[in-house]
């Protein structure tokens, strides 16, 4: 059974960062008006990052993972065209039968476009429209191949077949390539949960009995002003050592979001409940 992925549209995008702002500016509001400039705002301010951050991770992560699945399902459908043609259906009338079949995010696609020829829209524009819904890179850069295929008539099959093997190749780099960052991943990951050790160690041991000490030119009157420092510190770097894991792995910053709010949500919690 193929796993059914969601699409997301542009305008859902949108509205998702708008309500993500909206509800972060209300929480930061309420909690100002609440508890003004004290320490308590700390956690209203943490809170409002999670919901701005949080729906718009969720909505690029699903995003990343539909656009995953279409490329996955590239090969397949090449093959399908291969054997359609081989024998003796047109390329239009290849595509309208591998829209019957199931090709993941892809099926819904081919039926639209399907539906489209079917409308009286030419070849080439209902391709063109299904290349611009879709997106990924590598349907951008096939879907002009197939149109030039289709154009040059003869034995298209000889330009699907290498087509489906160059996609297939181009994601096994993609993979090969994860693997290979995946390591330095797990060093940003390794560097923040370091930092926190240090961190509750110096306060389980050396900041205990300590009142007017000066960090990094800033007086502190007690170790609380020092853990709300020390907060901060680990709130911005764990949002970005997260888009930097997500640079790495998944060539995107904002891939980074998921590993951002993974981290902050260790980094508060390290520093809320064991210290």
């Amino acid at each position: 059974m193929v796993e059914k992925m969601p699409k997301i549209e542009s305008r859902t995008k949108k509205i998702v960062v708008v309500m993500s702002v909206l509800l972060a500016v209300a929480i930061f509001s309420f909690g100002f008006f609440t508890v003004g400039f004290t320490t308590a705002l700390d956690d209203f301010v943490f809170f409002g990052l999670l919901a701005l951050i949080s729906p718009i991770a969720i909505v690029n992560y699903a995003d990343y993972r539909w656009r995953k699945s279409v490329d996955e399902h590239l090969p397949d459908l090449f093959r399908s065209i291969v054997q359609a043609q081989e024998i003796g259906m047109t390329l239009p009338k290849a595509l309208e039968d591998a829209a019957e079949r199931d090709y993941g995010p892809l099926t819904p696609e081919l039926k639209k476009m399907t539906v489209q020829i079917s409308w009286g829209a030419s070849f080439e524009e209902a391709l063109l429209a299904f290349g611009r819904r879709v997106g990924t890179v590598l349907t951008l850069r096939t879907v002009p191949m197939i149109i030039e295929a289709s154009r040059s008539g003869g034995s298209v099959e000889k330009v699907f077949d290498p087509m489906g093997k160059f996609v297939q190749t181009t994601l096994l780099l993609e993979k090969e390539r994860k693997t290979q960052t995946r390591p330095y991943i797990a060093i940003i990951y390794v560097a923040l949960f370091v930092f926190l050790f240090t961190i509750v160690i110096l306060f389980k041991t050396f900041f205990t009995d300590m009142e007017g000490v000066a960090l990094f030119s800033m007086p502190t009157s007690s170790p609380a002003d020092l853990q709300r420092i020390f907060l901060h510190l680990t709130l911005v770097q764990g949002f970005f050592s997260g888009l930097v894991a997500g640079k790495m792995g998944e060539g995107s910053i904002s891939a980074g979001l998921k590993h951002s709010l993974v981290m902050m949500l260790l980094g508060f919690v390290a520093l809320r409940f064991f210290l």
